[in-house]
């Protein structure tokens, strides 16, 4: 996401500190201390303006919800928003997704959000996909075995691409739909979201599983390198 630089950014982001998590590090493994009595810690990856940040946080008050953004100029209107709701079960982070591993511990979280990230749609810009397999196996290391990510795009090629890379890495896949909004609005949109549902556009959504592996074995794109010597 693309935005300009704002002037007022900082005391726009001091004014919502109670939301702001700004060393993200520090938290691994105690994420929980934020909201003891949580029923489920959940993440989500790129969270733009927050509007499904906020609005998943308010319809389930007894989940935590850490929102994940690069960008501090999407990030503030977010925090905003939490901090005009009164919303006490969901803090923001800037960070690079790349960087996931050093603020969560194997398996802490529950589940996770990936709405409508940048499908990089060059070829030789695949590794960069949210969904590319190297990402998935970053995720797999943080999610607990059993866990949960909803992925949501309105590009339908990422949407293919994303499910070889599902099964590439060994994930389950299920509830598999093309046109989520076929038959009207289903659960909580991204602002993005409303605008494609507003224009007709199909709406691609799924779910992975994310089930334990036997110690010691690969995912199948990794066995495959091994056994070949392909490139990734």
């Amino acid at each position: 996401m693309r935005m300009r630089k704002k002037p007022n950014l900082i005391p726009r982001l001091e004014a919502c500190g109670d939301w702001w998590i700004r060393e993200p590090e520090s938290y691994a493994g105690r994420w929980r201390e934020l909201m003891p009595d949580a029923k489920e810690l959940r993440v989500e990856i790129g969270c733009g303006k927050g509007k499904f940040t906020v609005e998943t946080a308010a319809a389930e008050p007894d989940i935590l919800l850490v929102a994940v953004e690069l960008v501090k100029e999407a990030m503030v209107v977010g925090m905003e928003r939490a901090k005009e709701m009164g919303l006490r079960n969901v803090f923001f982070v800037a960070l690079d997704v790349a960087n996931l591993e050093s603020c969560f511990v194997p398996g802490e979280i529950d589940r996770m959000y990936i709405n409508f990230c940048d499908p990089w749609p060059r070829k030789k810009n695949a590794k960069r996909r949210l969904t590319f397999r190297s990402f998935l196996e970053k995720y797999r290391k943080v999610i607990k075995d059993g866990g949960e990510i909803h992925f949501k795009t309105d590009n339908a090629p990422l949407f293919e691409f994303s499910l070889e890379e599902f099964a590439l890495c060994g994930l389950e896949t299920k509830n598999v739909t093309r046109n989520l909004h076929a038959n009207g609005p289903v659960g909580i949109m991204t602002g993005y979201e409303e605008k494609f549902y507003s224009l007709g556009t199909p709406i691609n959504r799924c779910e992975i599983v994310c089930h334990p592996r036997p110690e010691g074995e690969l995912a199948p794109w990794l066995r495959e390198k091994e056994e070949t010597g392909n490139p990734v």
